[in-house]
């Protein structure tokens, strides 16, 4: 199954995310109040797998959504097994066009200070918003077709 799991933001830059009930996403903006929306970058939106967090989680570290500041926790979707370019639908009307996989961790990363790494740069996709609306725990997601 395939399905968003969390969604999350922050005011800041370079802390962890906290879980929200619903996120507006903007189209060729990102998610309306977090400190990464600006609309003038390619990495609008952020996303990673629970199955990634639960990989640290098997490392012996107690993680949620948004530890990783990601936007968007999903289950099911191998993210780092798909191409540039692929477009993603988010509940009933939302699409994104995955742009980057993975990122270079900067040094004063409060993730990797906290948690000792960070599974963003490995296996965190980031994507464009092509098309705007809301986004909440629930919703399905899948690649679009």
């Amino acid at each position: 199954m395939t399905a968003i799991i969390a969604v999350c933001q922050s005011e800041k830059k370079g802390i962890k995310k906290k879980p929200v009930a619903v996120v507006t996403i903007k189209e060729n903006y990102g998610i309306v109040g977090d400190a990464h929306a600006d609309g003038t970058t390619h990495r609008q939106v952020s996303l990673l797998a629970t199955e990634s967090i639960d990989k640290m989680r098997g490392r012996g570290f107690d993680l949620q959504p948004g530890d990783f500041a990601e936007n968007i926790t999903t289950q099911g979707i191998d993210w780092v097994s798909l191409p540039i370019g692929t477009r993603i639908t988010v509940g009933d009307r939302v699409v994104l066009e995955m742009t980057q996989i993975g990122k270079e961790c900067h040094a004063a990363c409060a993730i990797r200070k906290q948690v000792g790494d960070c599974i963003m740069p490995r296996e965190g996709i980031f994507a464009r918003v092509i098309r705007g609306g809301d986004v909440k725990a629930g919703d399905p997601i899948k690649i679009a077709e």
